[in-house]
């Protein structure tokens, strides 16, 4: 049987990425394991970069907001502005209207914030769905010489925006409240709830586009994703363990499930690939936005992977369970 969460990178290598139908020459970037979207031939001058996501298990409270930023993430990342959405909508039976209602008017304030269109998709309800489920295809545009791809060089600095494990912690607090209050006060909870709105990187990756040399959103696996640009960069890393962030309320619940923050879900958290001489440059234009950027580590032109404890080095984790799905 298939582990929960995305499948790991042997079966995407032996089953999907064998079985993607023809070759297409107006594909520059194709499905490729840690690369969060697709880029394709537009004109001479543009390159039309697309991410399609799932939307599934975040609260019914605020879906509309969740349904924009997933896929719209991983178009800024690189380098471009979410332009156009595709949405489809499946719904549980019992769905009412103004509960439909609602997520609509949330997407399409996310859409007015932006300045993004929806072209089309699909609403229905159905009785095989038990809950609100959506998918994203988001469209962007990015001058050629801007894009931006997940590929470091050995030098380059590592960044990371607002912090680790906030999707996780904020999860809890909507899913799990009640179990939670035995570490938190109902107060500590509420706040939690409300930091569903920096499960996002649309604004991290747009202010800081032109500084970096690419960027990929620590969604499942959370810091894993660097073993990814690693592969897909023919370096090594290391990390330093005291360099790395969680908000205070965040790290609180990791510490009460005993989650490990390097390997557990943490969408929100923007890993910037920073040429060390932009480094200060990036984490300033970042302070400006009001988003906390904090550099972690470096990529290397030594192959290894290392965190760096105290006078302690060890390998750094590979992603193989995220507690977020096995709670969730």
């Amino acid at each position: 049987m298939l582990p929960l969460g995305k499948v790991r990178s042997e079966i995407l290598n032996e089953i999907i990425l064998n079985n993607v139908g023809i070759e297409d020459l107006k594909i520059v970037i194709g499905p490729r394991e840690g690369f969060d979207s697709a880029v394709l031939e537009y004109d001479e001058e543009n390159y039309l970069i697309v991410a399609t996501d799932p939307v599934l298990g975040v609260p019914r409270e605020h879906f509309g907001f969740f349904t924009y930023h997933f896929a719209s993430s991983d178009v800024a990342v690189f380098g471009a502005k979410p332009r156009w959405l595709i949405v489809d909508l499946l719904l549980p039976m019992g769905t009412t209207k103004g509960e439909l209602k609602a997520l609509m008017e949330e997407l399409n304030g996310e859409c007015l914030k932006y300045n993004t269109s929806i072209l089309g998709g699909h609403t229905g309800v159905y009785s095989t769905i038990r809950d609100i489920t959506a998918t994203t295809t988001a469209l962007g545009l990015v001058k050629k010489e801007e894009l931006k791809l997940p590929i470091a060089k050995p030098g380059d600095e590592i960044i990371i925006t607002k912090g680790i494990g906030i999707e996780f912690a904020v999860g809890v607090a909507w899913f799990k409240g009640q179990e939670l209050k035995k570490k938190l006060s109902q107060r500590e909870v509420s706040q939690l709830k409300e930091m569903y709105k920096l499960e996002t990187v649309v604004r991290d990756a747009l202010t800081v586009r032109e500084l970096v040399r690419g960027m990929h959103d620590a969604t499942e696996g959370g810091l894993t994703a660097l073993h990814e640009i690693a592969d897909n960069s023919n370096v090594g890393f290391v990390v330093y363990e005291d360099k790395i962030h969680s908000p205070p309320l965040v790290k609180k619940v990791l510490d009460f499930y005993g989650v490990n923050p390097l390997t557990v879900s943490s969408t929100g958290a923007l890993i910037i690939i920073s040429p060390k001489e932009n480094t200060n440059k990036i984490i300033e234009e970042l302070h400006k936005a009001g988003i906390e950027g904090f550099a972690i580590g470096k990529f290397t032109a030594e192959k290894e992977r290392l965190l760096i404890k105290g006078k302690d080095v060890e390998e750094f984790p590979k992603f193989e369970s995220d507690a977020y799905a096995e709670i969730y």
